[in-house]
């Protein structure tokens, strides 16, 4: 008998009737020995129906009384799943985050595990009950003993359910979505694309950082510090398909790399269209400036994610940046309102239109002309470079956003990506 958790979206539980249909779908995977914990996300469309009702009441919600709000998604369908269970005779009992409780700290809207007990869940496995815990929420106790609740960020629903199966030391976490695996790339972009039947935990931590939607990165990262076995695979399948058949679909997420993983130079091909560059120019070029240009806009809690500081000439140099489209007003505001007027500096100029473009695979650790190939793909495209950034297993390219998909279909086929698996040597 091993224990398995079992995590389901939004779309998997977007209706009764598929609600239903997870609950025959446990109730399987119940029957066939297993002690079942299992995590859904609240219905589709749920959390966003909640934030809208929210700012319309106020346009910049209070971030505790958002989570408050946000977090009664989860609450409902795991009381449905429950219910569901119950009817068709499995013995089943819901949990909100703060009944088990999963522990997090005080930032609001975007909150970080710290502890999860698993007393009161072991005790119900141990019962014969399959137990059903929001995902997304948790709960922060402050210094006075008040308890709050707080919500972990869109999609933080699969780092739940990867912390909770870390916690109970899980055979393996199966993350149920409304596709069937991680594919090479998105094949609403690349018909061509192949599903994988196994990735390696630091390929999807570069896929899920650089713009796949298949995980949410915190649960990657969850599933890497504490070896969670993760599959990713379809919830759209017959709820009575064979366990053993369920348990060898999808995509794998695992932590060794075999000799199959070693001929492919190149996994898949990555995008993010949420990208906004920002420069500064003519700043001077010394030691600290560019700790003197990212801490104000740290301090302004915006992520960084590409950087680029050009050869000084002259005694001054341009630096740009990379941010999420949504954080590119707030960051130009601080470059102007904070960064020039302590450093100096030139003109603040941006550009929102642009994309993100990755290649990723293990096999460039032992493949020279990955870089190359990429950079003359694009280029018989016609498609301009304007930032570059690597790393050992990833090259990510910043273009304009218009070419985004033409970018993505070439690299795609120009790694042999829709090739089943027969990729090109890359020398």
């Amino acid at each position: 008998m091993a224990l398995i958790v079992h995590k389901y979206g939004g779309t998997s539980m977007g209706s009764v009737e598929r609600i239903q249909n997870v609950a025959k779908r446990v109730a399987g995977w119940h029957a066939a020995g297993h002690q079942m914990v299992v995590v859904p996300s609240a219905m589709s469309g749920e959390t966003n129906r909640l934030l809208a009702l929210a700012k319309e009441i106020q346009a910049d919600p209070d971030p505790r009384e958002l989570d408050a709000i946000a977090a009664t998604g989860e609450q409902v369908s795991v009381g449905l799943l429950a219910m569901a269970l119950q009817a068709i005779g499995v013995d089943a009992v819901s949990y909100a985050g703060w009944q088990v409780p999963v522990r997090t700290d005080d930032a609001f809207t975007k909150a970080r595990i710290e502890s999860i007990d698993d007393q009161r869940v072991r005790a119900d496995l141990a019962a014969g009950k399959v137990v059903i815990i929001t995902g997304f929420q948790g709960v922060y106790t402050a210094p006075d003993g008040r308890a709050h609740i707080t919500t972990l960020g869109r999609g933080g629903s699969d780092t739940s359910a990867v912390a909770i199966a870390a916690a109970l030391q899980a055979e393996e976490c199966l993350i149920y979505t409304d596709v069937d695996g991680v594919y090479t790339t998105d094949p609403r972009i690349v018909p061509e694309a192949r599903r994988l039947e196994k990735i390696t935990f630091e390929e999807m931590l570069e896929m899920a950082s650089l713009g796949s939607k298949v995980l949410q990165i915190r649960s990657v990262e969850f599933a890497g510090k504490y070896r969670v076995k993760t599959r990713v695979l379809s919830s759209l399948t017959p709820p009575d398909t064979p366990v053993a058949e369920q348990a060898a679909s999808g995509t794998l997420i695992t932590f060794e790399e075999d000799e199959t993983m070693e001929q492919a130079v190149i996994s898949g091909i990555a995008f993010n269209r949420d990208e906004a560059k920002v420069t500064i120019t003519n700043v001077p070029d010394r030691p600290g400036i560019a700790y003197q240009i990212l801490g104000p806009v740290a301090d302004a809690n915006i992520d960084v994610d590409m950087i680029v500081q050009n050869a000084g000439v002259k005694g001054t140099t341009d630096f740009s940046f990379t941010v999420h489209r949504n954080e590119y007003q707030r960051a130009l505001q601080v470059l102007n309102d904070v960064v020039r007027p302590a450093v100096g500096g030139g003109e603040v100029k941006g550009d929102p239109k642009i994309a993100k473009v990755s290649a990723v695979g293990i096999g460039m650790r032992s493949h020279v002309g990955v870089a190359s190939l990429m950079f003359r793909t694009l280029s018989e495209e016609g498609i301009n470079i304007q930032m570059i950034s690597t790393s050992e297993i990833k090259i990510s390219v910043i273009i304009e956003d218009k070419y985004m998909e033409l970018a993505v279909r070439e690299l795609h086929r120009a790694f042999g990506l829709d090739q089943d698996g027969q990729l090109p040597a890359v020398n």
